[in-house]
């Protein structure tokens, strides 16, 4: 991961859960100027969440382009970026140059736009930020909310749009519960989430099936836009299980169920 966070109680623990969990803290950035970024997540009974951020500036907002970790991009085979890092400078230069060193280097560009509207300034600087993510990713993680948000458009709309006009080569269009409709030029899938699910928490489901979809996707060893409808629909189907068992526990990381517990759900 790349990124940073302040000299504080706050920051250290936040690396401190990074390393526990296996992560690369190589390209974490300690500030002793800023405090690290706050978010407050609130559930309603259904579970969904609503934000609210500390975050004027937090640390992450500050990294500079010449604190990202060339290095660690370089040995990688996929970036992965959100449009948070582009909120506010200096993060988004440090954005766009981490995106453009990836690109220079061959990696797959992974994209999430996660839309979070009290981190803009208005709706039309959040549109612009995920435009430009949007034309610069090769595998998008979009919502179907996003989709409106953007462009008024259905999720079956919003992938061909995304396909043809912006040169994405794999779409994953999230339905919350329904699901996620995904669509690579070659085939397109409908999965639904499996049933039974008692949710308590949504947060980090989102990306539960984004990184739950990146893993499988590596895995076949095939470039996105090659996968068969069977092979797309294998991928989005354990991504689809990943994130709804993980719905069923509080908290982001530690809700990420065990590979093995995602196959024993897919196989009843």
């Amino acid at each position: 991961m790349i990124g940073k966070v302040g000299a504080d109680m706050f920051g250290k623990l936040l690396t401190g859960t990074l390393k526990d969990a296996g992560i690369d803290t190589a390209g974490i950035v300690q500030d002793d100027t800023v405090f690290t970024t706050l978010a407050f997540v609130s559930l309603d009974k259904s579970g969904n969440r609503d934000f609210s951020f500390a975050r004027k500036p937090g640390a992450d907002t500050c990294i500079k382009p010449e604190e990202v970790d060339e290095a660690l991009i370089a040995q990688s085979r996929v970036f992965h970026f959100g449009t948070l890092s582009l909120t506010n400078e200096p993060a988004a230069s440090a954005t766009r140059r981490a995106v453009a060193l990836a690109r220079e280097k061959g990696l797959y560009i992974s994209l999430d736009p996660n839309l979070r509207k009290p981190l803009w300034p208005d709706e039309d600087a959040a549109k612009e930020a995920m435009e430009w993510s949007l034309h610069e990713a090769d595998i998008v993680k979009i919502s179907d909310e996003e989709i409106d948000f953007l462009w008024g458009l259905s999720p079956e709309e919003g992938a061909e749009k995304l396909l043809k006009e912006y040169g994405v080569r794999l779409v994953y269009v999230t339905l919350g519960p329904k699901g996620c409709y995904a669509a690579n030029g070659r085939a397109c899938v409908r999965v639904s989430s499996p049933s039974g699910i008692h949710v308590v928490d949504t947060t980090g489901a989102g990306d539960i099936f984004g990184g739950s979809a990146m893993s499988r996707l590596l895995k076949t060893k095939k470039r996105p836009e090659d996968l068969t409808e069977e092979e797309l629909r294998a991928v989005v189907r354990f991504a689809c299980t990943a994130a709804s068992l993980s719905t069923q526990l509080h908290g982001g990381i530690s809700s990420v169920p065990a590979e093995e517990k995602v196959m024993e759900c897919m196989a009843d």
